[in-house]
């Protein structure tokens, strides 16, 4: 029976990743694209992000099938949940592929392939209105 730490992962994969052993974590492995973006949600709540919004974008584009889009009270607070998610997703086998934007233009995208994260100021998020765009064509849903 598997015990579920803080964080999610499973105890087996959390001594696996103490250990002095190089072994591959595949309990806390994110395979699936939605499995990602849940994942992905869940730390952005919690780091306090706001309004976070999830839309499935998997039958309009091309490129990605999960955007999820959220803001942040101020650069700081965006630099350290970049930093957290770079950090614990590449933990997890997801590898950041590309950054755009930095915190003090007020949005940063993280491509992680099948999930593209948006991190916006207040301001810059009601100038863009990305949300409000894309769910024209794909499901929303919002978290908190």
């Amino acid at each position: 029976m598997r015990q579920e730490t803080r964080r999610g992962h499973s105890r087996r994969a959390r001594l696996v990743a103490d250990s002095c052993y190089t072994i591959a974590m595949t309990d806390v492995r994110t395979d699936e694209p939605n499995d990602l973006a849940q994942r992905i949600v869940d730390e952005l709540s919690e780091r306090q992000i706001e309004d976070i919004a999830l839309l499935d974008v998997s039958k309009v584009a091309g490129f990605t099938d999960y955007f999820v889009i959220g803001t942040a009270d101020n650069e700081r607070q965006m630099r350290a949940v970049i930093d957290t998610l770079d950090r614990d997703l590449g933990i997890e086998g997801a590898r950041l592929r590309k950054r755009e934007g930095t915190p003090d233009s007020g949005w940063v995208l993280l491509d992680f392939s099948d999930v593209v994260v948006h991190l916006f100021t207040a301001e810059a998020r009601a100038f863009y209105r990305l949300d409000e765009l894309w769910s024209r064509q794909a499901p929303l849903v919002r978290f908190g």
